[in-house]
C-alpha cells in the first residue's frame, strides 16, 4: 500500500461539484489523509481538499478544516470512525448497517455510534473485537482495527 503523496489537486471543476481524484490544478492541494484514502480504497471521488466519498460503498472520509470548531461530529443515524481518540482527526462515516473496511484511515483511534439502537464493533480481522460502541456512545481504541461491524 503506497502512503506517499499522489500529487492530487483540485481544479476549477470543484466549484461545480464535479472534481474527481484524477483532476489536477495548482489552486488547492488535497490533504494527505485524502491522498492516503484514495490510494488505499480506489474508486473514491474527491469532493474538496478535505473530503472523499465512495457512493457505491456508502462511505465518506472528512478531514477537519484547521478553522473548524466542531471537531468529531457524527451525524445522527450514522456510524463514525476517527483517526484520533475522543472523536478527533479524520473521520470516516457511513449509515448502512454492514461491515466496512477501515483501509481508508491510516489508523483508527475511536468509533462513535450515533444511532438510537444497536452497536458498532471495531474488529481486527474477522473475529477479534477491539471495542464496542452502543447507541449514542464513543469508544477509544487500541491500534489494529481493520474493519467495523454493526449489529442491530
Amino acid at each position: 500500500m503506497n502512503k506517499g503523496p499522489l500529487g492530487l489537486a483540485l481544479g476549477s471543476d470543484l466549484a461545480m461539484g464535479s472534481a474527481t481524484s484524477a483532476q489536477a490544478s495548482e489552486e488547492s492541494v488535497v490533504h494527505p489523509d485524502v491522498q492516503y484514502a484514495i490510494a488505499a480504497v480506489p474508486g473514491g471521488t474527491v469532493i474538496d481538499a478535505h473530503t472523499v466519498v465512495w457512493p457505491e460503498l456508502g462511505l465518506e472520509l472528512s478531514v477537519p478544516s484547521p478553522d473548524s470548531r466542531a471537531v468529531g461530529s457524527c451525524a445522527t443515524g450514522s456510524y463514525c470512525a476517527y483517526a484520533g481518540a475522543n472523536r478527533s482527526g479524520t473521520k470516516l462515516s457511513w449509515a448502512t448497517c454492514t461491515t466496512v473496511s477501515t483501509a481508508a484511515l491510516s489508523t483508527v483511534g475511536s468509533i462513535t455510534n450515533a444511532r438510537s439502537s444497536g452497536t458498532v464493533q471495531a474488529r481486527k480481522g474477522a473475529s477479534t473485537v477491539l471495542g464496542t460502541a452502543g447507541p449514542g456512545a464513543t469508544v477509544n481504541l487500541p491500534g489494529g482495527t481493520t474493519n467495523l461491524r454493526c449489529l442491530l
